[in-house]
Formats: C-alpha cells, structure tokens, sequence
C-alpha cells in the first residue's frame, strides 16, 4: 500500500512546491484574532474543490434546522441495520434517545457491509511502527481478524453488555480489539497506553472491566515501556480482571511476565480462532464505549457513547468534515487512547469505507521530519492533527517540511484547542502549500464526534475560527444569566452552550447519572453547557477560547488566554505560549506567561524580549492584557495528546504542591519550570 515516488521526481516536485508556498512571515495574511474580526479576511473553496466536494449545497443547513428527525434519519438510512429503526427521537432533558427501537452492528457496518462490494480488497487500514515496520489490511483482511479475536473473546467468557479494558499502544490489535467488542456487544474501554498503572487501575475497577488487553510493551522514541509491567501493577488491585490477552510488541528478549491461567499470548489464541463469529445484534442506545476523561482527579468520569447515534455521527461528519474519496488516504495523528482516534482512527472511516492511515511513534523520532517523510511515502492526501504539533513543527522550521513531496495532500485540520490565527496560516501555507483548505474543528469527548467545523466545499475560511456549527447541530454563546450574547456587545464574548440535542451525544457518566446531570445540564437548565467559552462574530462563525477556567478576570475586565497566547505567539521569536492567572493584590488576577521560542531566535537578551513581548500584546489587544510575567521554557508541560497542562502551569506561578501530574508526556518539564520560576 505505500506508495514510493521516484527519488529525483519528489525532490522537484518539493522544491517547485517550496517555490510557490513562500515563507510563513511574508504569506501571513491577517496575523491576530482582533485583526481578522475587525478586517474579515477569509479564504475560500476554489470552483474546483467546490465541484467535486461531498456537500456542496449550502441549503443543508437550511433544511437540517427545519427538519432536524428528518436530517439525521436520512444519515441512518446509509447504515445497515437488522432491525431498521421507525422511532428516530426520543428527548426528555437531560435525557436523549436516537433510533431507539433499531438494532445494528458497529463491526457489521464497519466491516462486513464492506466486503461484500469492490471494497473487499481495497487497504482499510495502513500500519507504521516507530522502528519502520509496516502492515496494511484490506477490508477482507481486517474483517478476518476481527472476527477471529471476537471469538477469542467469546472463548474467554466475554458477553453482551460486559466490559473489556484495552490498554495497548498504537498498532493494529487495537482497532481490532476495539471492533471485536463491538461485534459481540461488549462495551470497551480503551485506556491510553501512556496513562500509569495508577491510572489504569482507577478505570478498570471503575467501570468493573472483566478481561483487560494489553501488550509487552510498545515504542516510544526508541525505547520500549514495559506496558505489562504497568499492567501487572495495577491488576494486584483490579479484582474483576479474569483474562488477560497480551500482544507480543517486543523482540523476543523484552522482558515479561506471564501469569499461568490468566494471561494468554495473543498470537497463540488467534492460531485456533474461527474465522467467523456471529454479530450481536445490538440495540441503538446500548453502550459502545466508555472512555474517561483525561486528566480526571479523585473518581475517573467515564463518558458513555451508545451504539447507532455515535457511528451516525462519526459517518456523517468523516464524510462531510473530511471530504473523504475512494481513493485517499486519511491521517488522523491521534492516539486510540483519545475520543478522536475513535472517532476519526477506526469508527468514521471504516463506516465510510476509507482508507485509515495509523502510526505508533513520536512526530520526532528519529528525526523531525518523520510526520512528513510518513506522508510522502504513504500518499497521504488527508491530514488531521492538533495545534500542538502544529506549533512544534513551526518551532523546528519548515526545512523538515521541505525535504518531502507533500502535493498529494489535498485537506489538512486540526483539533484538540483553539488554534491561533499565525499557526492556522503557517500550517496552511507551509504544509497545505496555500492550496489545501483548513478544517480547524471543535467537540469533546463527551459530543463524541465533531460538532463546530467548517465544511470544506462551502465554508468561508477565518484564520482561527472553527466557523459554524455542523448541520444538524445547534449552538450558541451566552452570559453568566444565560442569556444569549449579541456578537456587537462586549465581544460577542460569553459560554458555549448547545441548544438541541443529536444523535452522538453522551448518554451520561458511567454508573453516575447525577454528576451527568450536574455537570452538564445544571447551569443552564434545558442548554448542555461545554465548559468552554466561545466568541461569535456578526457572520455567526463562532471563535473558541478554551476552557471557562482559562478565562481571566483582570481588574475586572475578561480577558481569554487564547486570545493572549494568539498574540504572543504572532511575535516572530515566539514558538508556542501558554498563559495562565496570578494573584494580584490590586488586579485580582494578573497575566503569567509561559513562552517557547522558536529554534534560532534566542533571546541574547532576555530582559529586552520579555519587554518587546508585553509591548506586542499591549498593542495587539490593549494595556489590560499585558503580561505581568513572562518566563522562556525550553518547552512546555503537555499531556501525550499534546494538550498543554495549564493547570500544572497555575500550580507552578502561584506556588501551589504540583496537582496530579499522571498524564504527562514528560514529568521533568514541569519540575525544571518549578524551579525556574521559583528562581525568578
């Protein structure tokens, strides 16, 4: 499947594509949020892109608010169903019921329905391991193995409605496992292969798993975590564990421990499997998966996806959000782990019958280049990732872009966080040539699929804005009171809420339907409050601002940190910035910032910069929002998602005990920022 153009041939397709796509600082069209929303710059669809677009008729939005049963009924009727529902809603607030009376299979229309058309011997999915190894699937393939592990699984005792922990690094057994679930009716709960033992057993006890999968170890810029050594760790303290299934990841030597009657080597349990197991037959508000969210302290939450409304809302926005064709090859760098490697790794594009592209490492290893030279190689054509990286690509420099052929890339997005008008068009420029359209998208892991999004053969692009809800979906901005916020007043500034419910939103919080109700619905009775606040502008394209405890409050004035970092890092010196509130004795709260630079633009001298930075926002956004801090960090503490952990960052600036500090990617950033603070 991976497609190797001719050395020479890559080389001056590169170069001529370096020749039109001009360096980020002179291509900068409107370089800060107040500039765009007071100049309106946008980019639009070329005629071409708008033709050949998978919605292109700018009435759906129309038609979907008129008709909102008749809208999301329609995307179910692309599905394959055993008992096709005649009920599409059923509401009582909090409460949501979609196709309730229907009966389906996740792996049946992941797979099955699939291989029964030409699309049995197209790749479905396209494997690469940090070392270079490499495995492709075809839809045939894939539907084998999946079903031979579901009957694994059934050998081991696993039944409707029990519960299946996966622990396991990015490789193929992970989809897998995750679809043999679904064609038994199991609910997973897939728990990220970075997370510690501590944390894998608070998930496992909680959602009282009965069989945990889990791998010897698995790659991590060059070196292999013992995942079963964590495993073992945690199952001294998970009592409902029975089986454990355990993939063999590492070379024969890799040390590991085998518990005679309960752990089991995958490859030996898949030498005697069937090559057939019959699908459940599982009803549309069943569970799918629970996946709890990251960074959770004291109890984990653990938000429940059902069955039909999820993969309806995962199928609808992978074909719409990402345009996606027969023939591409769609990227989405996230880990499994997280809610968008379920939703935009496995379960929308093998519903859509695309072509999945997975890879274990780091953007990084061995080299800075690896992200590019994976999609050169492969033909990648549709590429989604997270304004992190984004910004660590701009930090390393857009030589490592260069070396590589990237013209087969057509749409690129983004997810995760708000994205910073500079980053939006340096990633547009530099890795979409200025000819591929910018997906920057919005959701949650508890919406299950994404919700706020531009839709690539309609929309009119601002560097910035995640644009306009999906159709189908209805949001808004509101006050304190829950009023709605008119975009002229103050800003337009205020807290997203979403005003009706659709089909892939969560179905609560396991085992705890009153946290589910009072974290979501209490503050504004009858509106689901996101938790984020949110901007929205006179053309009704709504502008995030991170999470409502990233809002400041400055000699009360509300100030949002993305917009402060979005001006930080419009500075030519600045890589990536994070700002976070102090105390003040006469402001209340005053502006700490946490700024990288970019790779060759050093501060000779530090105090000079950290004047010219305050300077830069002052002039951008105004006095208010200058920083009373400013510290420079070789990098910034982040969860392996590569969300940036502003809560550790407060705990650092107001010299509070560190909170809990499981998820991170790299535990010494934080300490070395700790102490560098406390010097300053």
């Amino acid at each position: 499947m991976a497609r190797k153009g001719r050395k020479g041939t890559a080389a001056r397709a590169s170069a001529k594509r370096r020749e039109a796509a001009p360096h980020a600082a002179e291509a900068r069209i409107v370089p800060t949020l107040s500039g765009l929303l007071a100049e309106k710059r946008v980019y639009k669809p070329s005629a071409a892109f708008r033709r050949q677009a998978n919605c292109n008729d700018a009435k759906v939005y129309e038609r979907a608010a008129r008709n909102l049963e008749k809208f999301w009924g329609e995307w179910a009727r692309k599905l394959e169903w055993f008992k096709p529902p005649k009920k599409v809603r059923e509401w009582k607030a909090p409460f949501a019921k979609w196709f309730a009376d229907g009966k389906l299979n996740v792996s049946v229309n992941c797979l099955d329905r699939h291989v029964k058309t030409a699309r049995r011997n197209k790749a479905a999915l396209v494997w690469e391991g940090e070392p270079g190894d490499r495995r492709t699937y075809t839809y045939w393939e894939l539907w084998r193995e999946v079903n031979q592990f579901a009957n694994v699984l059934k050998r081991l005792g696993v039944r409707k409605g029990d519960r299946v922990a996966i622990y396991l690094p990015m490789i193929p057994e992970a989809a897998i496992a995750m679809l043999a679930c679904a064609r038994l009716g199991a609910i997973h709960s897939v728990v990220f292969g970075g997370f510690s033992a501590e944390s894998l057993k608070d998930r496992i006890n909680d959602a009282r798993a009965k069989l945990l999968i889990t791998a010897d170890g698995g790659y991590r810029r060059g070196n292999l975590l013992p995942l079963k050594q964590y495993a073992d760790e945690a199952l001294a303290h998970c009592p409902t564990i029975e089986n454990v299934v355990v993939v063999k990841r590492g070379g024969a030597e890799f040390p590991v421990h085998i518990r005679e009657g309960r752990d089991h080597w995958w490859h030996r349990l898949m030498q005697d499997a069937g090559g057939w197991c019959e699908p459940a037959a599982v009803n549309s508000e069943d569970l799918l998966f629970i996946l709890y969210t990251s960074g959770t302290t004291g109890k984990p939450k653990g938000i429940v996806h059902s069955t039909a409304g999820y993969l309806i809302g995962v199928l609808a926005t992978t074909a719409w959000v990402f345009d996606l064709k027969e023939d591409d090859l769609f990227w989405c760098t996230a880990d499994i782990g997280w809610v968008t490697g379920h939703s935009y790794t496995v379960y929308g594009p093998l519903a859509l019958g695309a072509t999945t592209l997975m890879y274990e490492g780091a953007p990084d290893w061995p080299a800075r280049d690896r992200f590019w030279d994976i999609c050169e190689r492969h033909g990648v054509t549709v590429f989604y990732t997270a304004p992190t990286a984004i910004r660590a690509f701009m930090k390393w420099g857009a030589e490592h872009i260069g070396k590589h052929d990237l013209s087969r890339l057509r749409l690129i997005g983004t997810v995760g966080e708000p994205i910073n008008p500079e980053v939006w068009v340096w990633y547009q420029q530099t890795v979409g040539g200025g000819r591929c359209p910018v997906v920057d998208t919005w959701w949650q892991t508890e919406t299950g699929h994404i919700l706020i999004t531009p839709l690539p053969g309609l929309t009119a692009l601002k560097p910035g804005s995640a644009t306009r809800p999906f159709p189908g979906v209805s949001a808004d901005v509101v006050d304190a009171e829950g009023r709605r916020v008119d975009p002229e007043a103050s800003g337009g500034g205020g807290y997203l809420v979403l005003t009706r419910p659709y089909p892939g939103m969560l179905r609560g919080i396991w085992g705890d339907p009153e946290r589910y109700k009072q974290e979501y619905w209490s503050r504004y009775p009858g509106l689901y409050f996101t938790g984020d606040g949110a901007k929205r502008d006179e053309d009704g394209y709504f502008w995030l601002l991170g999470r409502v405890d990233d809002v400041l409050n400055v000699a009360g004035h509300r100030i949002g940190t993305a917009e402060v970092e979005s001006e930080l890092v419009d500075h030519k010196a600045v890589a990536e910035a994070a700002v976070v509130g102090i105390p003040h004795e006469l402001k209340g709260e005053a502006i700490a910032a946490f700024v990288t630079l970019k790779d060759g633009h050093g501060a000779s001298d530090p105090v000079e910069l950290m004047d010219e930075l305050k300077e830069h926002v002052v002039r951008k956004i105004g006095a208010i929002s200058r920083p009373d801090r400013i510290l420079f960090a070789a990098d910034l503490p982040k969860t392996r998602s590569g969300k940036i952990m502003r809560r550790l960052l407060r705990d650092v600036a107001t010299g509070r005990a560190l909170g809990d500090t499981t998820t991170l990617a790299d535990p010494s950033v934080i300490e070395s920022l700790k102490a560098r603070y406390a010097e300053e």
